[in-house]
């Protein structure tokens, strides 16, 4: 099998600072100019260094610079360089690249729903796709869960002894950044693409609300708003399900955004990484969340300005997990999944939690890192 590799260095670069996504230059201007720090190329990496643990010289065809080679320096891989013009993490240049992989069966791409998009509109026919999780959204069905699942995953396709289950109508879907970042959800198929069945490795594409039971919903919020305690920071976390909450409490959610109470009133909408962490400075922080569809990730996927070190902060004892029981059985795996970006706080996070689906009504999970 021939690998090749192409890394979007400012995917996800808008997540911490709550832009709900990194497309177009303006807003990858908008995100650096808020303080964000590329965090694309270091997950790329994760990566890598499980692919070279496992396969130690497989061999990769690397876009130049930030957006493949600089990331596999002091790894045990056999680099093939390919010539593209351009380093910047454009659409442009993404498409470049995977055009300089023609040669390959496998596009292994660092990025979101957006690079997604371009990888998949550039691919030769019978071309294969494996998404390294770097993006704010990652809606698509062509992710593994995490860097590290896409490193395993890929040293187990390159055993040629091992045959390869494709999937060959493998969802890429998108999302309309302006409307969301304007609380409007515009969701859009793009492609049906070829990917691998690569089991609890890959995360199903993200469904939507189908069968939920909102009323059960309503009254597991309530009660939970009710229990507040004084002095406690309330992060809550995007989503209708964590939104509710702040419902209950006679508030309205920023519904995509990040939101903070403090003793029964809001003290931040919307809010980034850096203010979540001023807020919580020597306070007790608990965290309200809920779960994304047929997907099941808990956090790492549209709540990144819930940073590693506020989560360790509140630790597993602090998260508050909503949702309806059919959104919990119809989950493509029993298991809710943590992709902090710190791979030993994820291992900390994992056990059993108690998600609150109505009104006295609770249904154990399992927390599992998504490695």
């Amino acid at each position: 099998m021939r690998v090749g590799l192409v890394v979007n260095p400012v995917a996800g670069l808008g997540g911490s600072v709550g832009l709900k996504g990194t497309d177009g230059p303006d807003t990858v201007a908008e995100a650096l100019r808020r303080g964000a720090s590329p965090e694309a190329g270091h997950r790329a990496a994760r990566a890598l260094a499980r692919l070279a643990a496992r396969r130690p010289g497989a061999a990769l065809a690397v876009a130049p610079g930030a957006m493949g080679a600089q990331w596999t320096a002091g790894l045990n891989l056999t680099v093939d360089l390919r010539p593209v013009a351009a380093e910047t993490g454009t659409a442009r240049d993404t498409r470049a690249a995977v055009a300089a992989f023609a040669d390959c069966d496998l596009v292994v791409f660092a990025g979101g729903d957006g690079t997604a998009r371009d990888v998949a509109a550039s691919l030769a026919p019978g071309q294969g796709m494996l998404g390294i999780p770097c993006g704010v959204k990652m809606h698509s069905g062509v992710f593994a869960v995490s860097p590290e699942a896409a490193g395993a995953a890929l040293a187990d396709m390159l055993d040629a002894h091992r045959p390869i289950d494709w999937d060959d109508a493998a969802e890429v879907a998108d999302i309309d950044e302006a409307e969301l970042r304007a609380g409007r959800l515009s969701p859009r198929l793009y492609a049906l693409s070829r990917a691998p069945r690569l089991r609890s490795r890959m995360q199903a594409a993200k469904g939507g609300g189908r069968g939920e039971s909102a009323a059960a919903l309503v009254a597991a919020a309530a009660q939970v708003a009710a229990g507040m305690l004084p002095e406690v920071l309330y992060i809550i976390g995007p989503g209708t399900s964590a939104g509710a909450v702040m419902q209950a409490a006679g508030h309205s959610p920023s519904l995509l955004g990040v939101d903070a109470m403090l003793n029964g009133a809001v003290i931040a909408r919307d809010a980034r990484a850096a203010d979540l962490a001023a807020l919580a400075w020597d306070r007790d922080v608990r965290i309200v969340l809920g779960v994304t569809g047929r997907q099941g990730f808990l956090i790492g996927r549209g709540n990144q300005q819930i940073a590693a070190p506020l989560i360790a902060q509140a630790g597993r004892g602090g998260l508050i997990v909503l949702a309806s029981e059919d959104k919990l059985t119809a989950l493509a795996q029993p298991a809710l999944w943590v992709d902090s970006g710190d791979p030993d706080l994820d291992a900390a996070l994992a056990g059993f939690i108690r998600v609150h689906t109505g009104a006295g009504r609770q249904m154990m999970m399992r927390i599992a890192p998504a490695a």
